[in-house]
């Protein structure tokens, strides 16, 4: 097992217990596609619905039947947790991902049918190509959805317009986005941010409703909505079509402001030191999958930021 991957990606498939029942998600070491490969944003996002189901907006009476779009879906985890809480799924990705999915959605469908014949808790699940920007592929899929999911959709800076512009394209007025999402470059996590706070009601998601196990500093889940029309049009004219200068750390450093991501760590109310801490004692404590791949994470992410001279 690489030490910052929780399923190791040298093996096909993926056992995870999702709202009371055993899926199992194909993967395809030999691809290389990144879609191809359970993320872990994925694995907190699902766990965050199961955590969340019994009251509030998640919960399967306000669910049920609510028509739901998956960008970037992989290998469909997060599109299954929306399934399994009565939605209607459309789980999309580029073409090459899709043989792939299918297979996970065929199995994982008939699996969750046969251990509940005659119940009608789980919605549906299908499958769809969709490229971003792509208008054939947009109107095929028949929006406005009531929601619009992903996770660790965005790696790089060019993929932030394209997502922007598919995700308006996909919605109404009413449509909630849910977006989970890891750090990787602070550049890009900071002009998405900007981007979406333009564009979107932002709320991000403290630790604290996330599950216990499946959560990390890094990881972060956004729910957004649309703006009023003469929000945007202040966000628009102020901005002047540009986006805004990304201050340095040694310019924050002088003004005495935080960075954008201590910003959002300390949004959530529920970030404090104590979970930024990395693990260092090992000999007495038993870390479940998930910590010891994410330990591995955060010492892999240490070491590709030193510098030796």
């Amino acid at each position: 097992m690489e030490p910052d991957r929780l399923n190791s990606p040298s093996t096909f498939s993926m056992n995870l217990e999702v709202l009371g029942h055993e899926l199992q998600f194909s993967q395809d070491p030999n691809s290389k596609h990144l879609g191809t490969t359970v993320w872990d944003a994925s694995l907190v996002f699902v766990k965050f619905l199961e955590k969340n189901c019994r009251k509030g907006r998640f919960c399967p009476s306000k669910l049920k039947g609510k028509r739901v779009l998956e960008l970037g879906a992989g290998c469909g985890v997060a599109g299954f947790g929306m399934a399994l809480l009565g939605c209607d799924v459309v789980a999309t990705d580029q073409i090459e991902v899709l043989p792939l999915l299918m297979r996970n959605v065929e199995r994982n469908t008939s699996r969750i049918l046969q251990m509940n014949p005659g119940s009608d808790s789980f919605g549906s699940i299908q499958v769809a190509e969709l490229d971003w920007g792509n208008k054939d592929h947009i109107r095929a899929v028949d929006p406005p959805f009531d929601y619009i999911i992903g996770t660790d959709v965005v790696y790089a800076e060019h993929l932030l317009e394209p997502l922007l512009q598919t995700i308006f394209a996909l919605s109404g007025p009413k449509t909630t986005i849910l977006l989970g999402y890891e750090i990787r470059s602070t550049s890009v996590h900071e002009q998405m941010l900007q981007m979406w706070r333009r564009n979107f009601d932002v709320k991000i998601i403290p630790q604290s409703k996330m599950d216990q196990i499946f959560q990390h500093p890094s990881i972060q889940l956004f729910i957004m909505g649309a703006k009023r029309s003469e929000e945007i049009r202040e966000n628009i004219e102020g901005s002047d079509h540009k986006i805004e200068k990304v201050k340095t750390s040694k310019e924050e450093e002088e003004s005495g402001e935080q960075s954008t991501e201590e910003k959002v760590s300390n949004s959530t109310g529920d970030v404090d030191k104590e979970d930024c801490k990395p693990v260092t004692n090992f000999q007495n404590e038993k870390l479940n999958d998930f910590e010891v791949r994410r330990t591995g994470s955060m010492a892999a992410r240490l070491l590709r930021d030193v510098k030796i001279a």
